[in-house]
């Protein structure tokens, strides 16, 4: 099977990163490349501890995938976030959904950490967002060949929403497949905020971007409101 490398962001990830780390096998068919932007908590530590390949780049998701992506040696490429556990037979769901005619990447459902019942509707607009319009976020790890990626010259430089952004490029060349399996991500995001203000921000952003507001703009109206 093809080599798949897995890059993930890191920006003082100390508390989540072991957890990511740990359902990742250590194999020469898989390769962990760990991008920080400069933490201070220790995080670089546990990375190179677990045997990672640790790269710095400047801060920035975009900056730093781009960054991983060039260090990479695998066929396949996995966006990983920090707070993301994949799931257990990822490698085969993976290597399954891109053998698909007219796949060209792909994504996994997404499950939420907590018991919050509004978390269970979250999940379950994910569902069918990724499933209806082919939209899957980052937060479900994307995964494609690196030279598909190569190609559209890596994830665009924005300060935000660059994930939809690559998927929508991604779209025109072929069908953003799910494949079987739930990654978990922590709910950190839902609990300091709120269900439903974490929802409407996200909401709210989605719909500037697609009235052209810019991602600058977006970006800070989005940091303003957290």
């Amino acid at each position: 099977m093809e080599k798949i490398s897995i890059v993930i962001p890191i920006w003082n990830e100390a508390e989540q990163l072991p957890e990511t780390l740990a359902r990742l096998p250590r194999s020469p068919d898989v390769e962990v490349i760990v991008v920080d932007a400069g933490s201070r908590d220790g995080s670089v530590a546990i990375a190179q501890q677990w045997g990672a390949t640790v790269v710095r780049a400047e801060p920035g998701r975009s900056r730093q995938m781009n960054a991983g992506a060039k260090w990479a040696t695998g066929e396949i490429l996995v966006f990983l976030h920090a707070d993301t556990q994949l799931p257990e037979d990822f490698v085969m769901a993976i290597h399954q959904t891109l053998a698909q005619p007219g796949v060209v990447a792909g994504a996994f459902d997404l499950s939420i950490g907590g018991k919050h019942p509004g978390l269970r509707l979250v999940e379950w607009g994910v569902y069918w967002r990724s499933r209806l319009w082919q939209l899957p976020y980052g937060d479900q790890a994307l995964f494609l060949p690196a030279h598909t990626f190569r190609q559209l010259s890596g994830f665009p430089e924005l300060p935000i929403l660059e994930d939809l952004v690559l998927v929508q490029q991604l779209q025109r060349l072929g069908k953003v497949a799910i494949a079987p399996g739930r990654v978990l991500t922590s709910g950190r995001r839902w609990q300091r905020l709120g269900i439903f203000r974490t929802t409407l921000i996200n909401q709210l952003i989605l719909l500037g971007y697609h009235g052209g507001i810019s991602p600058t703009r977006l970006v800070h109206w989005y940091r303003r409101w957290k």
